[in-house]
């Protein structure tokens, strides 16, 4: 089942699940708000509203309020010091559908459990594992058998390096 949404002047078809940006509008972050703007509820027997949908509308979790993207008027002239830039960001709410309701139900989902942080333990706490040392490798045997290996790559490009190039003669 999906449905046409209006809201903020602009029209959106959702279905359960959708995230949808929306102009901002009241409500808590992690509350359910109910928009009742329905233009169309599809499905079996697509319902079109008159011009909404009489008892229908859509249930929906806050998930954040933020601001979007700046938007930049630009303005250029044949002038020294003429270059303007005025800007502003809206207002957005994040939404997450959770159902659509028809004939004036009321919402039964209610907002989804925050997932938690997995805490870590303090440092220096009384009955805390022991942590595992990481075993490294020594390092004088490693540099050494590496070191034997470097020369002798620099000897053979040393032989087959051309000749240097003879002074020119001067003329007294």
């Amino acid at each position: 089942m999906f449905a046409v949404i209006k809201t903020g002047g602009r029209q959106y078809r959702v279905v359960p699940d959708d995230v949808l940006e929306i102009g901002k509008i009241a409500g808590d972050v992690g509350t359910i708000v109910q928009l009742g703007e329905v233009l169309v509820l599809g499905g079996d027997t697509p319902l079109l509203g008159t011009p909404t949908v009489t008892g229908a509308s859509v249930a929906a979790e806050v998930l954040q309020h933020k601001r979007g993207p700046k938007v930049i008027s630009f303005k250029k002239r044949r002038r020294k010091n003429s270059k303007r830039k005025r800007g502003y960001r809206d207002e957005i709410t994040v939404l997450r559908i959770t159902e659509i309701l028809a004939d004036g139900k009321k919402p039964t989902i209610g907002p989804r459990p925050k997932k938690e942080k997995a805490a870590k333990p303090a440092e220096g706490g009384e009955g805390d594992a022991p942590k595992t040392a990481k075993k490294k490798a020594p390092a004088k045997k490693a540099a050494a058998a590496k070191a034997p290996a470097k020369k002798a790559p620099a000897k053979k490009a040393a032989a087959k390096k051309a000749p240097a190039k003879k002074a020119a003669k001067s003329d007294k």
